[in-house]
């Protein structure tokens, strides 16, 4: 093998690492985040949630089952660089169509291997996720140094325009049509409608910039809130589209980014984590039925409820919203970070992981039959509602409860 051109990662604090061009060659800023997955790596280059990050994969060996056209989360790879210790020298797996360095190289993705990818993840983890350059062309960390410096960074980032379909499609039901969704693609994952597809659900996928009028006029008995990259307190527009939605009474149903827009629409602050969740191994516990998952995560943001700073105890409680009571349903047991919430006089819950597992575990894989679930009753979750539940077609909450 020949030998590779020589590469640069330099962070905005100036800690510089050394390794060979991996991918194209070239240069490439963003956030540098770190992902704990020890598979589905296709899966996290093509997440949308991901663009204009740099991801540094702290497993140690990286390609070994090549890519294939079956796995992809969306239709390219979208982190803005990719960081790696040992890339495989080749690729071998029976679904394999092609290489991993060779597509990075096909759609311009600047790449380092040869990197102490465990050194650089403790460095985030003690001073967080921060801007980070890559470089095959530059030799002088100082100068590439000013050039991060100068890269925009990931607060305040509006991107979920940037990587929203342009046109809506749709996802047919597999087998009978039970309901229709209209799912906000605020950079959706593919796996997503297909999960929903299982549960005989038709999704329409709108663009992030759609109005009411364009979700209900796809006969929607429901309202999906995608995941997505970027700062959730710029999403000011699709925030206001859920209060919206929220007024209406249509069950709603968030994950990640959606989580967050959710949150925000029931008045609840955001915040930047320090490092964030990327990963499918993160512990969470589910409040509702006492069980401890493992999920998938890809997130630097999280909501902030009243009562709970970051890495305080979130208080098990219903807080008083514009829209009735709301409660946090998921915590994360390793920083108890809020990883869901559950209104209570309203139809509508989110996740802020992934529970459609692609990459990851499946153990959430049932939140998709809970929304299943709420459509079918009308939106009313009255297991959970304790009578306090509101019939869509009544403005006054309980009567029909």
């Amino acid at each position: 093998m020949s030998r590779r051109r020589s590469a640069i990662l330099v962070l905005e604090d100036g800690r510089t690492f050394h390794g060979e061009a991996y991918g194209s060659i070239g240069e490439t800023f963003g956030e540098a985040v770190f992902n704990t997955g020890m598979t589905g790596y296709q899966e996290t280059l093509t997440d949308p949630s991901y663009h204009r990050q740099v991801v540094v994969q702290t497993a140690p060996h990286i390609g070994n089952t090549g890519v294939n056209g079956e796995d992809d989360e969306s239709g390219r790879i979208w982190v803005a660089g990719y960081v790696v210790r040992d890339p495989a020298r080749i690729g071998s797996n029976w679904r394999a169509t092609g290489g991993l360095e060779e597509r990075l190289a096909a759609e311009g993705v600047v790449g380092i291997s040869g990197v102490d990818t465990r050194a650089l993840t403790r460095h985030l983890r003690e001073r967080g996720a921060m801007r980070v350059g890559v470089s095959s062309v530059e030799d002088d960390p100082s100068a590439l140094l000013e050039r991060v410096r100068r890269s925009p960074g990931m607060v305040g980032a509006d991107l979920s325009a940037e990587v929203t379909t342009p046109q809506p499609y749709v996802v047919q039901a597999r087998g009978a049509h039970r309901f229709t969704v209209a799912a906000l693609d605020l950079g959706i994952k593919r796996n997503v409608p297909r999960r929903l597809a299982e549960r005989g659900v038709t999704t329409h996928v709108l663009p992030a910039s759609s109005t009411i009028d364009d979700l209900l006029a796809t006969g929607a008995d429901a309202v999906f809130l995608s995941p997505g990259p970027g700062d959730p307190a710029t999403a000011d527009g699709p925030v206001a589209l859920a209060r919206e939605v929220l007024r209406r009474r249509v069950p709603l149903f968030g994950i990640c980014f959606g989580s967050q827009i959710l949150g925000r629409a029931l008045g609840f602050g955001t915040y930047k984590l320090g490092y964030g969740h990327r990963g499918i191994n993160q512990p969470v516990l589910d409040r509702v039925t006492g069980k401890v998952e493992v999920t998938s995560h890809n997130h630097g943001f999280a909501v902030q409820v009243p009562g709970a700073g970051a890495g305080a105890v979130v208080p098990d409680q219903v807080i008083d919203t514009e829209f009735g009571g709301v409660q946090v349903s998921h915590v994360c047991l390793n920083d108890n970070v809020v990883e869901g919430l559950r209104a209570r006089d309203v139809p509508a819950f989110t996740v802020q992981y992934h529970p459609e597992a692609a990459a990851g575990p499946h153990d959430a894989d049932y939140l998709f039959d809970r929304f299943a679930e709420l459509i079918e009753g009308g939106g009313l979750d009255r297991k959970r509602s304790e009578g306090r539940g509101l019939d869509r077609n009544n403005s006054e909450g309980g009567k029909n409860a």
